[in-house]
């Protein structure tokens, strides 16, 4: 059988060759058509017998050609003469490959193979036959074996162009949800590189998912959604841009100071700030609520339970706290009250301890309350249903130092957890226990200062004794999951005084010292990273970012520096100890409250300005947004018709130096 069709394939080989069919056929195409001359009687004939030879299998008779051209040739020539002006436009202007890439961005994810292999065999056909143009023409002009020579060079060149061209396989085969998950690992500069390869690369490149994880994680809109912008590319460019403007305002110290109204007769107690509240206790008993984004608005008075407020002469609120829903006050008769900072007046909560309270905390991100009176310590927590009821109730053996109370933050889906120290002991309160854990205690080693992280609690332990042949005093920095020191930092002379760490960058630790020295360290390798000599009675106030420091001394002053360079920005003076720092990107509240709150030769009650200013305390509202220096956030004394007396003792050098004069007259 084998041997009957090499038979016939001999025979037919030989009838196609002589064939006059063929001769027709070249004869028949015009000498531009779109095979080159040689090669395409050659492909037909091999067509040709493959059809046959398939027909012959089936038992069915080859197929007659007509004589002349086919219908395809026919095709073919029609569209090189009267249409290929109109293809030829369109197909240089529009490539098919630019549909089927726009095809993919819509939606449609298939191969489309067919339709490439379509492409790939019009740009040979074409390349073909401009190279069959070219070399009849060199034919003309030089030998033809030099003409032989450029041609397969030219030939090679614009098959090498041909697959440049061709369709990219990330184009065509790679959906559109694989392409955005892998361009979602690359930075801005990364994607405006990806944006420049193609027009369906440009696509995925600013497509608004892959910039709004990024602003996101960049820490701008961090409540948003994809659909509240319609270009999350140039909102980022904003944050951007506004970021700077925030940051050079900083450092040129440009911007709005307010200092917070007061009035006679009222010492500062405690401050307290969260966010855009802030809070300020009085030895009058008042507390006062401020709103800073409408500063200029008069604050809140937040009434007093009715037990402090029938008492003559009403105690001091010795202790406050804020943050972003509830507000809270200590006074000295061992009273707590609770207020909702959206309704205030009348308290929600309210208990009575059984001593003076020495320290009060309130966490910052949950509704849950603390608070220390001689050895009893008690939470507060608000149910679901927004009633506060007493979670726990601990007593230690030691006296809870001053202000040594501190509520573990980022525990909102956890029990809350408290931090406090007691002598040279500091503990750990779970209400799913039955006892405070002891996390560190050193005899005759007192604890100093405490702060607390979501998983780290750092305090300062006073050595003595022998113990300063080891170094000097130190931080110690526990795990919050192991309860083991993680690590050991600071070697100084003198007490640490304050620390930082809840709102310090990650694996950084700021610190002040009664050395006069501001110190910030590495807790991944425990070393120094910047130590600044800042003021000259000691750190009261200390709080860090990624580039500046903020420090307040027990001299009044409040400093502002570039970590990197250790270099002092900026600072600012007012009377009476720093005991309060609290700064955002484009904010910065500070207050200098006095250590004297009864002060003997003036009574600060009658309307002594003079005495009132020297011992009241202040509150200071810094302001370096852009808009800083709109009309609504200049100075009152600069808005002023002088005819009050509540404008004095302003510091205007950061204010617009402009004066608006009720009844102006040309002739003054």
């Amino acid at each position: 059988m084998a041997a009957d069709e090499l038979a016939a394939f001999r025979e037919r080989w030989k009838q196609e060759l002589t064939s006059k069919k063929e001769q027709l056929r070249l004869i028949c195409s015009p000498s531009h058509s779109w095979d080159v001359p040689g090669q395409s009687g050659q492909r037909d004939l091999k067509t040709s017998y493959f059809e046959d030879l398939k027909n012959h299998n089936n038992g069915s008779p080859p197929k007659q050609e007509e004589h002349g051209c086919t219908d395809e040739e026919e095709q073919v020539r029609g569209r090189g003469a009267g249409g290929a002006g109109e293809a030829a436009a369109e197909s240089e202007d529009q490539p098919e490959y630019v549909s089927i890439a726009r095809s993919l961005l819509d939606g449609r994810t298939s191969p489309l193979m067919e339709r490439i292999q379509e492409e790939r065999t019009r740009r040979k056909r074409q390349y073909q036959c401009m190279s069959s143009v070219r070399s009849a023409s060199l034919q003309q002009l030089q030998p033809q074996r030099k003409a032989k020579k450029e041609g397969k060079l030219l030939d090679q060149l614009i098959q090498d162009l041909n697959e440049v061209n061709d369709i990219p396989f990330f184009d065509i085969e790679l959906p559109y949800e694989l392409a955005l998950k892998i361009f979602q690992y690359l930075d801005c500069t990364e994607l405006g590189r990806c944006a420049q390869v193609s027009r369906a690369w440009r696509v995925l490149a600013e497509d608004c998912v892959l910039w709004f994880k990024m602003c996101t994680r960049e820490g701008y809109h961090q409540d948003a959604s994809v659909s509240d912008s319609l270009c999350w590319k140039s909102t980022l460019r904003d944050c951007r841009n506004s970021a700077r403007t925030v940051c050079s305002n900083w450092k040129n110290r440009v911007g709005s100071i307010s200092q917070l109204q007061f009035e006679l007769g009222k010492v500062l107690c405690d401050v307290s700030s969260c966010d855009n509240f802030v809070l300020a206790g009085y030895t009058s008993g008042d507390v006062r609520l401020w709103d800073t984004l409408h500063w200029d608005s008069p604050a809140s008075y937040l009434k007093t339970n009715s037990l402090s407020a029938n008492t003559d002469p009403r105690p001091h609120a010795s202790h406050v706290q804020v943050n972003s829903s509830v507000a809270a006050a200590a006074f000295e008769d061992g009273c707590v009250d609770l207020w909702s900072t959206e309704t205030g007046g009348e308290p929600i909560h309210h208990y009575q301890s059984p001593g003076r309270i020495q320290a009060l905390a309130l966490s910052p991100d949950s509704p849950v309350l603390g608070s220390a009176a001689g050895c009893d310590i008690r939470l507060d927590c608000a149910d679901d249903r927004g009633y506060w009821r007493m979670l726990c109730h601990a007593q230690l053996p030691k006296i809870v130092n001053q202000t040594s109370l501190v509520l573990v933050p980022g525990r909102r889906q956890q029990s809350p957890l408290a931090a406090l120290a007691a002598g040279e002991a500091v503990y750990l309160l779970d209400p799913q226990e039955d006892e405070p854990r002891t996390l560190h205690s050193v005899y005759a080693h007192p604890v100093t200062c405490l702060d607390a992280s979501d998983s780290n609690v750092a305090f300062g332990v006073k050595r003595t004794g022998w113990a300063m042949h080891d170094g000097g005093n130190k931080i110690h920095i526990y795990s919050l999951e192991t309860g083991k020191p993680v690590v050991y930092v600071g070697n100084s002379p003198g007490d640490f005084t304050c620390i930082n760490l809840r709102y310090s960058p990650p694996h950084l630790l700021v610190c002040g010292n009664k050395d006069r020295r501001v110190r910030v360290f590495d807790l991944r390798s425990g070393s120094s990273v910047a130590s600044l000599y800042a003021h000259h009675l000691g750190v009261t106030s200390v709080q860090t970012d990624d580039w500046k420091i903020v420090s307040g001394g027990g001299e009044g002053l409040v400093c502002v520096w570039e970590m990197r360079m250790g270099a002092k920005l900026w600072e600012m003076h007012n009377r009476h100890p720093v005991r309060h720092v609290c700064f955002n990107s484009s904010t910065l509240v500070t207050a200098n409250i006095p250590d004297d709150k009864s002060p003997r030769g003036a009574c600060i009650t009658d309307d002594d300005l003079t005495a009132h200013r020297r011992h009241r305390g202040v509150i200071c509202h810094y302001s370096f947004s852009e808009d800083a220096l709109l009309k609504d956030h200049i100075l009152p004394i600069c808005r002023s018709d002088y005819t009050g007396s509540y404008g004095y003792n302003y510091n205007i050098s950061l204010a617009v130096p402009y004066d608006r004069l009720s009844g102006f007259h040309p002739s003054y």
